[in-house]
């Protein structure tokens, strides 16, 4: 699934991990960062737009914890 990503010059991905498990990696958006899954079980996060990287961390943590 392509997305569309508005970064600045210079900045990098961040990567979100639970349980030291890499599930995406989040991205600077004008509205926030930009999720970007990188494994099945954090595709529904895919694309989402949050405030801030705690928040998306968050939304990681409970996505995985409903998998299991």
């Amino acid at each position: 699934m392509q997305h569309p990503v508005h970064k600045p010059a210079g900045s990098r991905p961040v990567t979100i991990e639970v349980d030291g498990e890499p599930l995406g990696v989040v991205v600077p958006d004008p509205a926030g960062v930009r999720f970007l899954a990188v494994r099945f079980n954090a595709f529904r996060l895919d694309g989402q737009i949050f405030a801030s990287l705690e928040a998306a961390q968050e939304a990681a943590d409970r996505t995985l914890s409903q998998a299991h």
